[in-house]
């Protein structure tokens, strides 16, 4: 089994993606949403972090996180954030978990692993917050990001970052009237 290392720079600041277990889409409902407010609320008690954007789609979550100086341990926090999501809400994973995840007392919500990238400046930082925000779109959920209720978007808005049409409209052929 290979030796996997994550980098923790203290202070840091961290682009993550998260995903369900064979991407189930249950994120997006009012019980995995109430779920994992209260498991970061959780996680933030003990361990604080600031979270700088975020999006939540059916089969997974994009977020930024910033950490308190002298603290690089992310992997501590996505794990408390992501046991208490399972326990509470594992019955609607819908699947059997595999005789690795029974052996780990593991329920089958999310997948193990989840994506890292440390924000290197405020070019990456910029580029991922775009990424965050217009991954709904990206994804036909909507055809305007603000159209996206799961998102930070809004804040930034409201912090006048982005104009509220950023990313304009994406219209489809298929919907298109050209005028026939």
């Amino acid at each position: 089994m290979p030796n996997y290392r994550r980098p923790g720079n203290p202070g840091g600041m961290y682009f993550f993606t998260v995903v369900t277990h064979e991407r189930r889409p249950v994120l997006t409902t009012e019980e995995v949403r109430s779920a994992l407010r209260a498991a970061i609320q959780r996680a933030r008690a003990t361990l604080p972090f600031d979270i700088e954007a975020w999006v939540l789609l059916p089969d997974h979550l994009h977020c930024i996180w910033s950490l308190p100086p002298g603290d690089g341990n992310f992997a501590a926090r996505w794990a408390i954030i992501k046991r208490q999501v399972s326990r509470e809400c594992g019955s609607m994973a819908d699947a059997l978990p595999s005789i690795s995840r029974k052996r780990r007392n593991e329920q089958a919500f999310w997948q193990r692993r989840f994506w890292e990238h440390q924000i290197r400046d405020d070019d990456d930082l910029a580029r991922h917050l775009d990424y965050v925000h217009w991954n709904p779109v990206k994804h036909r959920l909507v055809k305007s990001v603000k159209e996206w209720p799961y998102s930070s978007f809004h804040r930034y808005v409201e912090g006048r970052y982005y104009p509220d049409d950023w990313g304009g409209v994406v219209i489809d052929e298929a919907d298109a009237d050209f005028g026939e």
